[in-house]
């Protein structure tokens, strides 16, 4: 019998006030309301390219900016994936994607180490996608790689267009969480280290 791989996660602070559910095993369903447009955009191309049930409600200080929801977002969702995957007997552990949109590509990497890592080279090309700031996208992933205590390594390779770049980015990532995060059947039970935990 299987173990559902799910968490929820509820973060209260004086700027934010944040619930995560997360289901590893999902179909790519999505309940997101962030109140910000092309965030909730870039967490729905996390469930649904990454195969994760996503439900993420947030109510943050907007009326400053986007900063403090879409870094806490990140660190919610990092305490909501590393509860949902327990032991991490039996995963892969590690996964990679390439993903393209037209003329942009990017390239990410993750590792279920255990150490909390964020490599990340994307030269955006514009600051702002609607009321999304791109430099957001950094914060997003280090606020999840340190919760999720994972190492993660994010490039984009070529882009002009900064929605392009960005979606990538996300797209790619889905791509290699739903890889590291699946069940390998020839190491069922097994931890994915010599070290013999992660």
């Amino acid at each position: 019998m299987t173990i559902a791989r799910t968490a929820e996660v509820t973060r209260n602070t004086a700027e934010t006030q944040i619930t995560a559910r997360v289901n590893l095993d999902g179909t790519g369903q999505a309940k997101l309301e962030t109140g910000i447009g092309f965030f909730d955009h870039m967490l729905d191309q996390i469930a649904r390219h990454g195969l994760i049930d996503l439900d993420i409600h947030a109510k943050g200080d907007l009326h400053i900016d986007g900063h403090h929801t879409v870094e806490d977002v990140g660190i919610t969702l990092g305490q909501a994936v590393y509860k949902a995957v327990g032991d991490k007997k039996g995963i892969r552990r590690y996964g990679h994607a390439y993903v393209p949109l037209d003329e942009a590509l990017s390239r990410v990497v993750i590792d279920f180490s255990g150490r909390p890592g964020l490599v990340m080279h994307v030269p955006f090309k514009s600051g702002m996608i609607g009321q999304f700031d791109t430099q957001l996208t950094y914060e997003f992933f280090q606020g999840f790689c340190n919760h999720a205590f994972v190492t993660l390594h994010i490039d984009n390779l070529r882009g002009e267009n900064a929605h392009h770049q960005c979606e990538t980015v996300f797209k790619a990532f889905a791509r290699a969480l739903r890889a590291a995060l699946e069940l390998d059947p020839r190491a069922a039970g097994t931890i994915p280290s010599t070290k013999g935990s992660l």
